[in-house]
């Protein structure tokens, strides 16, 4: 098999096509080809040492394809299988052993592509608009980065439950994504201040909840962006991380709420995770969830993919083609 390894942290030149033996799978695990492997802001943290983890490794935690064959004890797919997964380490590759139970099927009318790109950022935006803050009529929202990948995907998730969606992206034509995918408003951070234009638009009371995948370039503004019991939801930091916090600064913004959510503790059970990525991969076959693919690249290109990805001029999703 065929895997992309880092060997020490660094950029993206740090990223290398290694041969490698292809694994057997072990008890209750499943061999899967992989046919498609989604680019994300964590590959960049790992790969770079923000997030250490035991060298060498092989990148990438969300991908779809087909079972190859399964280890003992498994009694959750069989070969032949189409599957998808988000969070199992090692998908920039062309085979992986994973766990059969972190394995979810893929509905029979939506291709692997779309599966590999919906799963990771489609169950964030599902369970941060469904668990971490309940968006209902009434709701107003901030949502940074709207024209990105899980942006658009928020935007829809939040419009359909509906929220007042506000966004923010640079320059008209991400302004222009944002709105297409359900933002009511859009404030491009170049020009304008996002915190007066959000107490703007809610008429001085700000927002019920911010959602900040940016961070240490947004979280003071985001948080002065919300009313009084507000709640700043911080679930990435593509400008860097956020600085230690006074929690008195919540007190002071009006008995505000601020959370550190990751993807793995909502989708803790196999059922639960069942559920969600049911939920997200049956709304794109159906044509209720619209994801847009920015690019698809060879395996060999992850270094570009990740470029691409880093300097943040991304409308979409970025895959990789083992």
């Amino acid at each position: 098999m065929k895997a992309i390894r880092v060997k020490s942290p660094g950029g993206p030149e740090v990223l290398e096509l290694s041969e490698l033996p292809t694994p057997q799978p072990g008890a209750g695990q499943a061999l899967v080809r992989v046919e498609a492997v989604g680019v994300n802001f964590i590959d960049i943290y790992q790969r770079s040492g923000v997030y250490k983890l035991p060298l060498p490794f092989t990148l990438g935690q969300e991908g779809a394809g087909v079972v190859e064959s399964v280890g003992p004890d498994v009694s959750e797919v069989k070969p032949g299988d189409r599957v998808a997964w988000a969070g199992p380490l090692g998908s920039y590759a062309t085979h992986q052993a994973i766990p059969a139970a972190r394995l979810v099927p893929v509905p029979a009318k939506l291709d692997l592509k779309s599966a590999a790109a919906a799963m990771l950022q489609g169950m964030t935006a599902h369970y941060l608009t469904t668990d971490t803050f309940v968006l209902r009529p009434g709701h107003s929202c901030l949502i940074h980065a709207a024209a990105g990948g899980v942006g658009q995907l928020f935007c829809q998730l939040a419009r359909r439950a509906g929220a007042q969606v506000i966004g923010t992206a640079s320059g008209a034509e991400k302004a222009q994504l944002a709105r297409a995918a359900g933002a009511h408003e859009v404030i491009d951070y170049r020009t304008q201040d996002f915190e007066a234009e959000v107490k703007r638009l809610t008429g001085g009371a700000g927002v019920h909840v911010a959602y900040d995948s940016v961070g240490k370039d947004t979280w003071e503004k985001s948080l002065r962006s919300l009313r009084p019991r507000g709640m700043l939801v911080i679930f990435g930091g593509s400008s860097g991380p956020v600085p230690p916090i006074d929690i008195q600064s919540l007190a002071q913004g009006g008995s505000l709420y601020l959370t550190r959510p990751t993807l793995y503790n909502y989708v803790l059970t196999r059922d639960e995770l069942l559920s969600r990525a049911g939920a997200v991969l049956g709304a794109v076959e159906r044509g209720e969830l619209k994801l847009r693919i920015e690019d698809a690249l060879p395996l060999a290109d992850a270094g570009k993919a990740h470029a691409l990805l880093a300097s943040r001029q991304t409308t979409g999703k970025l895959l990789l083609l083992p």
